[in-house]
């Protein structure tokens, strides 16, 4: 018997838990899900978009549009942020992040000031803005590397039935 050959690679295998991870947040317009990967290949932490830990998000706006203190922007971390925040204590120096979206200028200088030295991202939709330009000319000064996620799979299905394992 030969070995299992259509196994994911570990792009796949990291990407699909910061999106499993995006699941979580309860952002009704933007999802976004982040995982910090060590240069051994083991998962430090993950992440999503959401309110801070003890701040109950049924009292807090949802919103997009109005006034700053009226949106969600002013209350929500960022998924970057909380996997940062949600490591365990472990350096995150040289590890590698895997996110939804590219980092806005805030989670950049997270990024930069943790020791991570990697971004694979899934989509740059925000490229144009003034964020995120201000969030690659800081990774490149810092010498942080960035590139789109690419894999041969569009999907990756999961399953809870115990007849599939």
């Amino acid at each position: 018997m030969t070995k299992r050959q259509d196994y994911i690679s570990w792009d796949d295998y990291f990407m699909g838990v910061a999106m499993l991870a995006a699941q979580r947040s309860k952002d009704p317009g933007t999802q976004v899900g982040a995982c910090i990967v060590s240069p051994q290949n083991k998962i430090i932490s993950t992440g999503y978009n959401g309110f801070p830990i003890g701040i109950d998000d049924d009292h807090f706006p949802w919103e997009r549009e109005g006034s700053f203190t009226d949106t969600k922007y002013a209350y929500v971390c960022h998924a970057e942020l909380n996997a940062i925040l949600n490591n365990p204590g472990t350096s995150l120096a040289g590890c590698r992040i895997y996110v939804g979206l590219f980092p806005c200028n805030e989670c950049c200088k997270a990024i930069i000031q943790s020791g991570i030295k990697e971004v694979i991202y899934l989509s740059d939709k925000y490229k144009d803005t003034d964020q995120v330009k201000v969030s690659k000319k800081m990774m490149d000064t810092a010498g942080i590397s960035y590139r789109l996620f690419e894999s041969p799979l569009d999907e990756i299905c999961l399953s809870f039935r115990v007849e599939d394992i």
